[in-house]
């Protein structure tokens, strides 16, 4: 007959989690090329702007060669990829 309950180590297992590399790959100004990833994200933290365009994953990435920028509109963040 156990003396101790199992359930208490056993629930501690398992905390070191891998990070998933969320956030701000580039910031404004910096040049980005064509499918370069911007931001990794989960939901629309930010939204797509000009010259880029969403994922499947909420991941916003350049349609095209050009400098980043950022803006916000009525309480909103959005990106642009702006041409050089």
């Amino acid at each position: 007959m156990a003396h101790k309950k199992a359930g208490g180590s056993k629930a501690r297992q398992g905390v070191n989690v891998v990070g998933k590399r969320l956030g701000l790959k580039l910031y404004g100004g910096e040049t980005v090329n064509p499918g370069q990833i911007i931001v990794r994200q989960r939901g629309t933290v930010y939204l797509p702007g000009e010259g880029v365009k969403i994922g499947r994953d909420h991941t916003i990435f350049s349609t095209h060669q050009g400098i980043v920028a950022m803006r916000k509109s009525k309480g909103k963040k959005y990106i642009d990829v702006k041409n050089n």
